[in-house]
């Protein structure tokens, strides 16, 4: 799974998938990231969201 910085690569503690977009919360961080589902299972992430509320409104 990769950051919006980069490459970084973030544990997940919690994933929501909606079709091929997700929504991903790392452990140890409050930040929510959106990015899309890749078939292998990981995710690229490009933006980041300071709440669920925010994150599902940008869906």
């Amino acid at each position: 799974m990769a950051g919006p910085e980069g490459h970084e690569r973030i544990r997940p503690e919690t994933v929501l998938g909606f079709h091929d977009l997700c929504l991903v919360k790392p452990v140890n961080d409050e930040d929510w990231y959106m990015g899309s589902l890749n078939d292998d299972g990981s995710v690229d992430c490009w933006t980041a969201y300071s709440d669920l509320y925010e994150a599902l409104r940008g869906l």
